[in-house]
């Protein structure tokens, strides 16, 4: 599993069988999403997807926000943790990806508490009131975006608020040398601010492609 490169394929198998399972619309969306072929890579592992449900269902988010759609499977998962009468809004770029999630939200039966934005997130962002509304983020778009949507989310996040990075280890790159190209690149400097930012409390877990997450304080 390519996304869980830390794990052997029997480990990761072990793993997400001994957790809560993709159902039958979660297994679908997988299935679909890998028939893209390499750019399937895009999509969150299935034992995150569960992650994303629980850790929505603790925070209890009246207003959630994801950066990074593509073909939806952690936006199910993140709306399927919703309370009554939360909301998630969706920023992407790509009408082609989504209307791939559009679809699977509908047959899940969460698209009424979705809204999806096609437009740069940071324009997205930017448009939101600035005050501290949002109860949950999950990051996880292009790498040189990161800190720019944290930094438009910082201000806005209401206090235990709490924001999740993904590809934070971006397959072991951030501790190769031999990597400069322009996302790795990115994701180091995101990392040394983030661990360094003290609008949040932060912990990075090996989980999947890592995963950060922080804490408003």
């Amino acid at each position: 599993m390519p996304k869980s490169f830390l794990l052997t394929d029997e480990l990761h198998r072990y793993l997400v069988d001994h957790g809560t399972p993709p159902d039958p619309v979660a297994d679908d969306l997988i299935r679909e999403t890998a028939e893209l072929g390499g750019i399937s890579v895009m999509q969150v592992a299935p034992e995150q997807g569960a992650l994303l449900t629980l850790f929505c269902r603790l925070v209890a988010p009246s207003f959630a926000v994801e950066i990074g759609t593509f073909t939806g499977y952690s936006s199910l998962c993140l709306a399927r943790g919703l309370p009554e009468g939360g909301r998630l809004l969706c920023c992407d770029v790509s009408e082609e990806w989504t209307a791939v999630a559009r679809a699977a939200w509908e047959r899940a039966g969460v698209a009424d508490r979705i809204e999806l934005r096609i437009a740069p997130a940071a324009e997205t962002l930017a448009a939101l009131p600035n005050e501290r509304h949002i109860d949950l983020a999950f990051i996880d778009a292009d790498k040189r975006g990161y800190q720019t949507y944290l930094d438009e989310l910082a201000p806005r996040m209401r206090p235990g608020g709490l924001v999740m990075v993904d590809n934070v280890l971006w397959d072991g790159a951030v501790i190769d040398a031999s990597r400069t190209d322009p996302d790795t690149e990115a994701i180091r400097r995101f990392n040394d601010a983030a661990a360094a930012d003290e609008r949040f409390d932060t912990v990075m877990l090996p989980i999947a492609d890592g995963l950060t997450l922080l804490r408003a304080r």
